[in-house]
């Protein structure tokens, strides 16, 4: 038997699971309330210069997820692209992440792998031994000469707060390599569309049981009008804020163009608190299987999310945690919803995992729908 259910949001979360069911044979209707499809990562080629620039900051495909590899090369046909970052500290331009090259040319050494890191040993402040703050683990890991020209202003434009206000877990692991390799991504799979983001989910949405409305926002009648809702749209979203707003941090892009090659790489991160900005990421690099005398560049400032702004990335401090987790009970009372992606799980996710999450989404409600089974309102909780 089939269903009539409805997609808040056409970015990945969206299409991935709204082509599942559609080719199952269910009428899907997608509304998003911006004017065009994909999201975030979506893509449009510059009238002037023929660039493919990513409209809201650079989205790089890296997994190690086969399946979600070929799922979407079976939509758009991924070239290969290694995200290779460079930084400016102290008047010289560096590799990140950090690697060998990084520390000998920052210390002005020859040393191999082993000596290397035995230097970074004795550089380490030993005394921490259980790190709380973003700042306790930076100088545990690579001390006080290198947290200062590559972690520490960096992170405190990015998030707007000193690097001992956030919790060690942001910085996850050492942020070292002791070779040379200087591939921002470990993943075995990395890529970048060939036609952009926006051409691969156009064609995912392109399906006869799939209706989409752009420019259209969601209200709650609407999902009487369905059998089930799959939203992607903001958790705090769905109850209109009524308890407060979760925060996110958002960016903002100073666009501007440049008759050559302005930086000669993709991105370039500015981690001094004294410059603005981020980084500055050139647009015709993330596209080198291309040719474009003209070029189009983002200046990237970070600053906290208002109503009127896209949410980027969440939060999630301690005032955070308490409100998500009031929103993460009422959302689990209610049936006939599923949240998912980014905004509707309170999460920051990578592209390959939205969609391995999409995929799983809905082969669980189909399975749930023939068991007659209730489907969760999150597949991963967020807390």
């Amino acid at each position: 038997m089939t269903g009539k259910y409805l997609m808040v949001g056409a970015g990945l979360s969206g299409a991935v699971i709204g082509r599942h069911l559609a080719d199952l044979g269910h009428q899907v209707t997608i509304v998003d309330a911006r004017d065009h499809v994909a999201g975030n990562c979506h893509t449009v080629r510059d009238a002037d210069t023929g660039v493919m620039v990513h409209v809201y900051g650079p989205h790089i495909f890296h997994t190690d997820d086969a399946e979600v590899w070929d799922y979407v090369n079976s939509f758009e046909t991924f070239m290969p692209y290694k995200n290779r970052v460079k930084t400016i500290s102290g008047g010289q331009v560096f590799s990140l992440p950090v690697n060998l090259h990084t520390i000998n040319q920052f210390f002005r050494a020859t040393m191999n792998p082993a000596e290397a890191k035995a230097f970074l040993e004795s550089k380490a402040d030993t005394s921490i031994t259980d790190p709380q703050t973003f700042e306790d683990q930076a100088l545990r890991f690579v001390g006080q000469e290198l947290y200062e020209a590559f972690f520490k202003g960096y992170t405190q434009k990015q998030w707007g707060v000193h690097p001992t206000e956030l919790p060690a877990s942001i910085l996850k692991r050492l942020p070292v390599r002791f070779n040379y390799d200087d591939n921002y991504f470990f993943h075995k799979f990395q890529g970048m569309p060939q036609n952009g983001y926006t051409a691969m989910i156009e064609r995912i949405l392109d399906h006869a049981n799939i209706t989409v409305h752009l420019s259209t926002r969601f209200t709650r009648d609407q999902a009487a009008e369905h059998d089930h809702v799959f939203y992607s749209g903001p958790l705090d979203g769905w109850y209109d804020y009524d308890i407060g707003r979760l925060g996110y941090r958002t960016l903002d892009f100073e666009r501007f163009t440049h008759q050559g090659d302005y930086q000669g790489c993709a991105v370039m991160n500015y981690g001094e608190v004294d410059v603005p900005w981020t980084r500055i990421t050139e647009h015709k690099h993330f596209s080198p299987w291309e040719s474009h005398e003209g070029s189009v560049m983002y200046r990237e400032f970070s600053r906290l999310c208002g109503p009127d702004d896209i949410p980027y990335y969440p939060i999630r401090l301690m005032e955070e945690q308490e409100l998500l987790r009031q929103y993460v009970a009422r959302a689990e009372a209610e049936t006939g919803v599923t949240f998912v992606g980014r905004l509707g799980t309170y999460r920051y996710l990578d592209m390959d995992v939205t969609i391995r999450e999409a995929l799983n989404t809905a082969r669980t409600f189909v399975q749930s729908a023939k068991a007659a089974a209730p489907m969760p309102a999150f597949m991963v909780r967020p807390i």
